[in-house]
This record gives C-alpha cells, sequence and structure tokens, in this order.
C-alpha cells in the first residue's frame, strides 16, 4: 500500500547516508531484503520509512554488521578469505559450491562475478575438504565438461528475490517470464494480450547495466536461461504461474479500463478458487549448502463478478494440473503444427 511521501519516509539516496552504506551497498541489501522499502506514488518509485532506519540503526552491531552483511567480493578477495588460490575459487564456484550476488563487465568486457563475503566465509567453514588437496573425481568431470553454473545461480538468486517481492500473481509471472527467451514465452503464452501485459510487468533490469550495446547485449544474455533443463524447469513454472494468475483476474484487453480489467477478478468456479500449484526458483547453493526455495501458493480469490465481454475463470475446466496441461499443449502443438504455422502471430511486445 503506498504511503505518503515527506517525513515517514526518506529517499534512497538519504537513506544509504542514514545507514552508512554506499549506493551500491545500500542497492544491494534492498535486493536481499535487509532493508525494506515501500511503494510511493505511481511508477515504480520505492522510499523507506524512517522507522525502517531506526530499527537499523538500533542494531548493537550498527554499521559495521550491516555492511559486513552487504560486503561482496570479487575473486581474488573471495579466494583470500579462504585462503586458497584464485584458481581454485573459481573452480568451486564453476561447479556452484559459492553463489555469485551480481556481476559486472570490465573494460575488456569479461564478466566479473562477485560474492557475498560471508557466504565466501561459511563456505569455507561447512566444507573444508573441497579447500585442499584434489578436488573429488564428479568436480573434475563437470570441469573437464566445461560446466559454469555461476551465470545459472546467479539467475536462481534473483528470480527468487524477485518472487519474494511481488505481491500479485501476474508480476510472478511476468518474473519468471523475465528469465527466458522471447520466442520460449511466446509458446508457452499463446494469447497475445498475457504476452502484452507481462512485458508491462517485466522486473527492470539489476541497477549497473551497460550502456554500450555490445556489452548490453552480453549481460542481457546472462540474464536469460541458456541450459536446456533450466529453460524447461521456468517454462513450466511460467505454466503453473500463469494458471495462478487467470484465476484471480484475466490479463487486461484493449479498449478496458482499470476497474473493469485490470484490477477486477475473473468469476470464481465457486465460492473461491484454491490452486495448488508451485512455482518455485531453483535452489541456491549458500555457505556450501543448497537453500531450498520456497513454493508460492495461491491464496483464495473470492468471487466478484467477471467483466462484461470477457471468459470468466470459471468456463475453464479445474482441476487439471497445470504441468499436464502445459505438457498436453506441446503434444497437441506436434500434432497440429502445419496448421498452426499458417496462423497469423502477434510480435513480442516488450517494453
Amino acid at each position: 500500500m503506498a504511503v505518503d511521501e515527506g517525513a515517514r519516509t526518506v529517499t534512497p539516496g538519504r537513506a544509504a547516508q542514514e545507514l552508512e552504506l554506499r549506493r551500491d551497498e545500500f542497492r544491494l541489501a534492498v535486493q536481499l531484503g535487509l532493508v525494506r522499502t515501500v511503494p510511493t506514488g505511481e511508477g515504480e518509485r520505492r522510499r523507506v520509512e524512517r522507522r525502517e532506519l531506526d530499527r537499523l540503526r538500533a542494531a548493537p552491531d550498527f554499521p559495521a554488521g550491516l555492511r559486513e552483511r552487504v560486503r561482496a567480493v570479487g575473486t581474488g578477495e573471495a579466494a583470500a578469505l579462504l585462503g586458497i588460490t584464485a584458481d581454485r575459487f573459481t573452480r568451486l564456484a564453476r561447479t556452484g559450491h559459492v553463489s555469485p550476488v551480481r556481476f559486472s563487465l570490465n573494460r575488456y568486457r569479461m564478466v566479473v562475478w562477485m560474492y557475498l563475503a560471508q557466504e565466501v566465509v561459511e563456505f569455507g567453514l561447512t566444507r573444508p575438504d573441497l579447500l585442499t588437496g584434489r578436488l573429488p573425481p564428479h568436480l573434475r568431470e563437470l570441469l573437464a565438461a566445461h560446466e559454469d553454473r555461476r551465470a545459472r545461480n546467479w539467475r536462481a538468486r534473483r528470480l527468487a528475490l524477485l518472487l519474494r517481492a511481488a505481491e500479485d500473481p501476474w508480476a510472478r509471472a511476468a518474473a519468471i517470464a523475465s528469465l527466458l527467451d522471447p520466442v520460449q514465452v511466446a509458446e508457452v503464452v499463446d494469447d497475445p494480450y498475457e504476452r502484452t501485459h507481462l512485458g508491462r510487468l517485466r522486473p527492470s533490469p539489476p541497477p549497473g547495466m551497460p550502456v554500450s550495446p555490445v556489452a548490453r547485449e552480453i549481460a542481457e544474455r546472462l540474464m536469460r536461461a541458456d541450459d536446456p533443463d533450466e529453460i524447461l524447469w521456468h517454462r513450466l513454472s511460467l505454466a503453473l504461474a500463469l494458471d495462478e494468475a487467470r484465476a484471480e483476474r484475466q490479463a487486461p484487453h484493449p479498449g478496458e479500463t482499470r476497474a473493469g480489467g485490470v484490477g477486477a477478478p475473473a468469476v470464481a468456479p465457486a465460492s473461491t478458487v484454491a490452486l495448488a500449484g508451485l512455482v518455485r526458483a531453483e535452489a541456491v547453493p549458500v555457505g556450501g549448502e543448497t537453500v531450498p526455495a520456497v513454493p508460492v501458493r495461491a491464496e483464495a480469490v473470492p468471487a466478484v463478478p467477471a467483466p462484461a465481454g470477457r471468459p470468466a475463470a470459471g468456463d475453464r475446466p479445474v482441476g487439471r494440473p497445470g504441468r499436464a496441461r502445459f505438457l498436453e499443449r506441446f503434444r497437441r502443438r506436434r500434432e497440429v503444427g502445419a496448421a498452426r504455422s499458417r496462423r497469423r502471430r502477434r510480435p513480442v511486445a516488450w517494453p
């Protein structure tokens, strides 16, 4: 719920100063949920409530404790924290034992991964066996196959943060769709109006995106799933998230007002709609342990009349698992592929 700007809230810049954090440290603290923000007015502007600053400043370890929790280190410093070589730390990160928290591109357009210092230290305490001697055979096999899970783990962490911050089921579906190529999204989301709505709700790129076209293309490629298993998982998750979003309300069509389209839920099959579908981000390795992702479960939606001229949620068959419908659509698409290719497709609309 929006709050009035003024004495109750401060701007992010002011909040960073009062918390004695640099701008990049403050952005990371917000992303990790260490500093809570609230929406103000229209758009995506967010501020920090004064009571949130008072809560953080009242901590006995302020400001050193907060600054340590958002301290990000590169490969060299992370290796020094563990007392190993940078090459060995890179191999451990490539095999997924430490998850990056952000990345940047240097002057040579090489990707520079950053890690939370706290998680690096925790990893060293929980897996000291990987810091000395030869790596286990299965890890050597992964490295020989040129395995690199850093980008995938970063995407999993980012998706988990986006899902935790999203309060609307369509926003959660848009967060999952942002990790897929537009062609993949178009194959899962048949309705062009739904694709356009997901595009409007697409999360903003992380701060510090490159400006030059070539560097930005590299960064955008890192933000999209590229492993076949990862792509399949996000496609299934998107199908389940769409089932949850459609049960609450339909995507707006042209000419609909906010009161009669975007914000009004569709009619439920009974008094409420209860979805059992789950949407999760991949588990993220933190400090040597695998943290399971928290499932996102649909809430009960009260029944209200559907907008005129729009199909109600109750008109669709209920009780069929979203995953089964998703796979059935793939089988049906294979059978009628020739006829489908003649249909005129709308372009995917990304802002």
